[in-house]
């Protein structure tokens, strides 16, 4: 069934077409619903190719060949699928991420190593290899469609359709990223997030190309949560088609190598964003911010564990400034923390300083906070200089409502 648009989405952006990048949609019938569910995007020849996957160890085969395609470097299409994820599916599965494979690479004549296939939705249902055959056959030659239009088609719970774009200088050549993502719930990555994808017609050696996306994806994909739970087909790969012209950026001694990765950054921090506007229910788009770390990954894992604290979230969507709860997650991270140099506050009002509440504490100005749609929440560990930003969003009876009849 459908659910209500979240009211922290955003409107789609203006995306740019990118030379040597053709995105097509069409509807292969993978669930008993009106609407295109098989996206397939061509890729000029010479594209270079990097990703990041899941770390869920009952992963898709999509997954498992997908990084392995990846080692390879180069890229000629992409495929995804909607409405079955494909993962925990045994040999059936994996053969038909191979058919797709097969079936787009004889199209194309290109090694088969070169065709990416992702999909999403149930878990333990095979992809109906029929259905993927002339899903394929009739996306080989459809008209193109719009980012938009595929956005939508990549969606499986998500209320809205999501992307982003930024730009860059490479010496004089301006280069351009335009992205599209899928995410809602099962989110809580710890590498990327559900299934996005990023093209640039920016001149780019693989290599280079998997530098910027990793580093992008450690402050970005990363530092996000719905539910603490991790996809088994989490993917992003990002695409570089060459076709601007640059001198090919090899490593950050190239010209303009900062600036690129300064926008892939970009790109990855709107996305990651935007999966968390859309989380299952969500109706509060939460920045944790945490300072006074031991190191930066410490901050990380502090703010994971107060981002994904059902009790903090609940607090949060109650619009209850129960900054004990916050405490309470600090905690339990696991990491080193110290109560009595410990500060918490909301919307740069602190409630408590140095492990005790402040005498003067007015809640006012954190209820008023609390009641928007934008939450801020810090925390100062007072041990060092590690920070780190995470984002989450509350957790409502959406939540339940959404994920109670995933499946009917």
């Amino acid at each position: 069934m459908a659910h209500p648009v979240s009211p922290l989405a955003l409107p789609f952006p203006d995306l740019p077409a990118i030379a040597g990048v053709t995105p097509h949609i069409v509807r292969a019938g993978y669930k008993d619903w009106g609407r295109c569910d098989l996206t397939y995007v061509t890729l000029d020849e010479g594209t270079s190719v990097a990703g990041v996957f899941t770390r869920n160890v009952c992963c898709s085969s999509e997954v498992e060949l997908g990084r392995q395609n990846a080692a390879q470097g180069r890229a000629r299409a992409l495929v995804v699928n909607a409405g079955n994820s494909n993962a925990f599916t045994g040999y059936r599965g994996r053969e038909a991420v191979e058919q797709i494979m097969d079936q787009v690479a004889e199209h194309l004549g290109c090694p088969r190593e070169q065709v990416f296939v992702s999909s999403t939705g149930v878990i333990g249902v095979p992809l109906p290899k029929d259905k993927a055959r002339e899903g394929v056959a009739t996306a080989l030659t459809a008209q193109p469609c719009s980012w938009e239009e595929a956005a939508n088609t990549i969606a499986t719970t998500d209320t809205f359709a999501k992307g982003a774009t930024a730009t860059a200088m490479i010496g004089d050549v301006k280069v351009t990223i335009s992205a599209i993502i899928k995410g809602s719930g099962m989110i809580a990555p710890d590498m990327a997030t559900m299934l996005g994808y990023l093209f640039t017609d920016a001149a780019v050696e693989p290599a280079f190309l998997q530098a910027c996306l990793s580093a992008a994806n450690i402050s970005t994909f990363s530092c996000i949560t719905v539910d603490s739970d991790t996809s088994t087909s989490d993917t992003v790969l990002a695409f570089a088609t060459g076709k601007a012209g640059n001198a090919p950026l090899a490593s950050f001694d190239s010209v303009g190598a900062h600036a690129f990765a300064a926008a892939v950054l970009d790109v990855c921090r709107q996305l990651a964003h935007l999966v968390v506007r859309d989380g299952e229910g969500a109706s509060k788009f939460i920045a944790v911010r945490v300072s006074g770390a031991v190191s930066d990954e410490s901050a990380r894992k502090v703010g994971m564990a107060i981002a994904n604290s059902p009790l903090v979230k609940t607090a949060i969507a109650g619009e209850d400034a129960n900054w004990g709860r916050v405490v309470m997650a600090v905690g339990k991270a696991g990491e080193p923390a110290d109560r009595d140099r410990l500060s918490i506050g909301f919307g740069g009002t602190w409630a408590a300083r140095d492990g005790l509440p402040l005498a003067d504490y007015d809640e006012a100005p954190v209820a008023a906070h609390l009641k928007g749609h934008e939450i801020s929440v810090e925390v100062d560990l007072g041990l060092g200089d590690g920070s780190a930003t995470v984002w989450t969003c509350d957790l409502t009876h959406g939540y339940i409502a959404i994920n109670a009849d995933y499946r009917s």
